[in-house]
């Protein structure tokens, strides 16, 4: 029962709402992507390079070996560098969307945390730890006027 009762506390704070949002958005986002790469980006280097199919590059190895009917009796061993450049290609703008992504979060979180910016509505968390830190700050200039006086 005990876990039931953290569950539930776990699903009603948010936290796992939270979670599926961002999966079902990554999921969505990782199509993009694929099809940002694959439609977009590698259309223009496969002209550039005369015409090759980055994601049919490979090192073949081993070939394939068939008997007389054509039947395979041993398949290709083959290294795909073009599907690893590729997914690298994928890594690198996913990751440089995030990187954006993050950085405007940051800037937006900052001046949401200047509580003297008046652009943008600073949260009650922050704006009550700003007034209890005003509130030291001239204790403490009291403190020091009192002591000095003595």
């Amino acid at each position: 029962m005990k876990i039931f009762k953290e569950f539930k506390e776990f699903a009603v704070k948010g936290n796992m709402m939270d979670m599926a949002i961002g999966i079902i958005i990554g999921a969505s986002f990782n199509k993009v992507i694929d099809v940002l790469v694959k439609q977009v980006f590698l259309p223009p280097l496969s002209l550039l390079s005369d015409g090759v199919n980055f994601q049919n590059k490979r090192i073949i190895l081993k070939d394939v070996i068939k008997n007389s009917n054509g039947t395979i009796i041993t398949d290709e061993v083959a290294i795909g560098y073009g599907a690893f450049g590729e997914a690298l290609l994928d890594f690198l703008i996913i990751g440089f969307t995030i990187f954006i992504v993050v950085k405007f979060m940051n800037r937006l979180r900052k001046k949401a945390q200047d509580t003297k910016d008046t652009t943008v509505s600073t949260p009650k968390d922050i704006e009550l730890l700003s007034n209890l830190s005003e509130l030291m700050e001239e204790q403490n200039r009291l403190l020091k006027s009192k002591i000095k006086d003595l």
